[in-house]
């Protein structure tokens, strides 16, 4: 209990400390916000432009070609086997009959059409998998390939790879960025620290003469450098979610141009706790830097 409300006292006088500088506590609390906000703000973007795929290219789909002169009951057979196919969401048929109809209807190739003397096209299945990233699709098809009675098996991938190779370059962009501006927090809190270790090291000689421990003295530093980061962490979540508003915004003439329904997504609670975390971890490690570099470089007299 005791350790509980020494804690307590600690963090009452660390927010006392704060107050009393507000414009230095301001500045830096802005800084890593604005910081933090950078890769955070990417990571936002990324998720929402993620969402957007389906709609702008479609859902994914393998065709399925049967072999012309296939019995009717076979064909059957093998839509049965499609729908219990575990990587498979749903299956939609395409009669030969049907297909050729709506070619027909074509006035490019009407003409073309009409000089047939019979249908060349095949019974087909549109197949429309559960997992559409790329390998998987690929996957699918290769499977596919392998069953009796299919003539040809169709899938369009390279949309599918040229998004993954964005997103995959987005995200190392983001995680890039991330790294770079947490180093650079850590050396803001670094130095922050380190100029309060000197401004105080008379009282930190005069306590390490009555018996205080490196960890009591160490404590306050440490709270410092956390609690300024959880109020960094405060202000880039305010920086991201009122950008994600104001451009929401203003995009709703730009989305109906391609969809009508794009947005950015708002921060999840899991992503806001995380944000609130990782900031405050970032200035605990760079007070812990701080003080580990330079409490012991001071002893009593």
């Amino acid at each position: 209990m005791n350790v509980f409300i020494e804690h307590l006292r600690v963090l009452r006088a660390t927010l006392l400390r704060l107050l009393l500088t507000p414009n230095a506590t301001l500045l830096n609390v802005l800084i890593i916000g604005i910081a933090l906000s950078l890769p955070v703000g990417g990571y936002v973007l990324l998720k929402s432009v993620q969402s957007l795929t389906g709609q702008l290219a479609g859902t994914p789909q393998v065709s399925v070609f049967i072999k012309i002169g296939t019995g009717a009951g076979e064909v059957a057979r093998i839509g049965d086997k499609l729908k219990q196919h575990a990587k498979i969401e749903r299956t939609e048929f395409v009669p030969r009959e049907a297909a050729f109809k709506k070619l027909q209807q074509s006035t490019e190739l009407s003409e073309v059409i009409g000089d047939l003397a019979q249908n060349p096209l095949p019974d087909a299945y549109i197949v429309y998998p559960k997992a559409t990233d790329a390998i998987a699709m690929e996957s699918l098809r290769d499977e596919l390939k392998t069953w009796p009675n299919l003539d040809h098996v169709q899938l369009d991938s390279a949309w599918v790879h040229r998004l993954e190779a964005i997103l995959g370059f987005g995200r190392l962009a983001v995680v890039i960025l991330a790294a770079l501006l947490s180093f650079a927090l850590i050396a803001i809190t670094f130095n922050t620290i380190r100029l309060q270790i000197l401004t105080r090291r008379d009282e930190i000689e005069v306590a390490k003469l009555i018996g205080a421990t490196d960890a009591f003295i160490r404590r306050p530093f440490l709270y410092f450098g956390l609690t300024q980061g959880l109020f960094g962490g405060m202000a880039a979540w305010v920086i991201v979610s009122g950008s994600v508003l104001l451009l929401n915004h203003n995009l709703t003439d730009l989305a109906s141009v391609y969809t009508g329904e794009f947005s950015l997504q708002s921060l999840s609670a899991a992503d806001s706790v995380a944000l609130l975390g990782f900031s405050a971890y970032l200035g605990w490690l760079g007070a812990w830097f701080s003080v580990s570099q330079h409490l012991w470089q001071i002893e009593p007299r």
